[in-house]
């Protein structure tokens, strides 16, 4: 028996708004349907509900709960989504009300990512984030029992000891979850000591839910990342790596942002997210047909701020161009050449490309040479005969291209990023290293 509900497929639900204020805006009622039908369920009817003092009982008034009922009757709903966090109380008290299921803004995320997860991970993260969710929840399954109510006879005890005995099953589940999470976080982080010690720079493409990333990782690699025209369709990390004119980097695909994601979510996707936290670059993919783009930009660096990635640096790359008329590929470097100097965007570097058509693409690749371009060592090496150790380490780095014989020893001819260069220069005989490697300050060069 599953310890939380999920919503099932080809459910007709209920969208409830709840807002304070002025109607809400119609961008953000459009992302509430979105959700709604990335979870599998058809849109049978959306009520406003305006809040200037939240109801502790229900959230929403008696009125506005007589008109939601009404039209879950009329409509034949059998679900109600609430595009905001409820508490306990309030759930089981909408339950009883509207005589359906209730599932708040929360609960709706959660159920779209146990639908998306495909690594043991991801699926591990999804399962214990909804046990934490739904434990306080738990006296909803047993309220059948009666609990007991000021001596009855034969309704004493059964249904709270049913609730002791699961919330027990329940935080046992969790410290086994969460023991085998730690395990894998160990195996993961050893492959990402795996990844920091080739040297490869990282970057990480992030970005507000369904702007194209998992188009554009897969336009970059080749892969064949799950990509959809969906919300979070993307929630385990996919890593490829990518060759450039000036070398090679790894390119992580990760999960979409979305505006007020619940805390307690983060954690349910924290694989992808080290992703971010830990690149050299990331880069922002936008959708630049949304209207609300500038919105986006400034919603998914306030995330990015709130899980550590707040100061790695980004490129803004502009995807969907092939839906606004008359747009063209185009890089812009930030020399104050945004055409609004107050947008999100205005002091970064900017390329602008359709991943779905592929155009602009070889500008991105040109701006990603260009920014690590810089950290290589390149060019003739020459080698004496007692310089073999130096040569072993040289191809055990994979920075030899290509290698002749002659009478002084070996002619090498060496390709590799400045700061393996510079770690295998501190062992022996690395000084010969020395005249590939420009005369960089070590900011310039140093990742980690």
């Amino acid at each position: 028996m599953e310890l939380f509900e999920r919503s099932r497929r080809g459910e007709h639900a209920l969208l409830i708004q709840p807002h304070a204020g002025g109607p809400p805006e119609a961008d953000v009622l459009e992302e509430f349907a979105d959700l709604a039908r990335s979870a599998g369920a058809t849109v049978a009817a959306l009520l406003h509900a305006r809040i200037d003092r939240p109801n502790a009982a229900h959230l929403i008034g008696s009125g506005k709960l007589e008109e939601a009922k009404a039209a879950a009757d009329a409509t034949g709903a059998d679900i109600v989504l609430i595009n905001h966090p409820l508490s306990p109380v309030q759930e089981r008290n909408l339950e009883k009300a509207l005589g359906r299921r209730v599932v708040d803004r929360t609960g709706l995320i959660l159920d779209i990512f146990a639908q998306r997860a495909r690594s043991h991970e991801g699926k591990l993260q999804v399962e214990l984030a909804q046990l934490r969710h739904m434990a306080t929840r738990l006296v909803r399954g047993w309220t059948h029992l009666e609990r007991q109510r000021g001596g009855a006879i034969g309704l004493r005890g059964p249904g709270e000891t049913q609730l002791e005995t699961d919330r027990r099953l329940l935080q046992k589940r969790v410290e086994q979850l969460q023991r085998r999470l730690e395990k894998v976080e160990v195996q993961h982080a050893q492959m990402r000591r795996a990844r920091v010690r080739s040297e490869l720079p990282r970057v990480a493409l992030v970005g507000y839910t369904n702007a194209g990333k998992s188009t554009l990782f897969n336009a970059l690699t080749g892969a064949e990342a799950y990509a959809a025209d969906q919300l979070f369709a993307t929630l385990d990390p996919t890593v490829r790596r990518i060759d450039l004119p000036a070398g090679s980097v790894v390119l992580a695909d990760t999960v979409g942002f979305v505006r007020d994601l619940p805390h307690d979510l983060v954690a349910a996707f924290r694989s992808t997210l080290s992703e971010a936290r830990e690149a050299d670059l990331l880069m922002h993919v936008i959708d630049a047909s949304d209207p609300h783009r500038d919105e986006r930009i400034a919603q998914v660096d306030a995330v990015l701020a709130e899980v550590g990635a707040g100061d790695i640096p980004q490129l803004l790359v502009f995807n969907k161009i092939d839906r606004i008329e008359g747009a063209q590929p185009r890089h812009e470097r930030p020399a104050g050449e945004a055409a609004d100097p107050e947008a999100p965007d205005a002091s970064r570097e900017r390329v602008w490309i359709s991943a779905r058509d592929g155009a602009g693409l070889d500008l991105l690749r040109e701006a990603l040479g260009e920014r690590f371009g810089v950290a290589r060592a390149s060019g003739s090496l020459l080698l004496p005969a007692d310089a073999g150790r130096l040569r072993a380490r040289l191809y055990e780095s994979g920075a030899v291209r290509a290698e002749t014989q002659e009478d002084a020893g070996w002619r090498l001819e060496i390709d590799m990023p400045l700061s393996e260069a510079h770690r295998i220069a501190a062992g022996p005989g690395g000084h010969l290293l020395e005249p590939l490697m420009p005369d960089t300050a070590p900011e310039a060069w140093e990742r980690r």
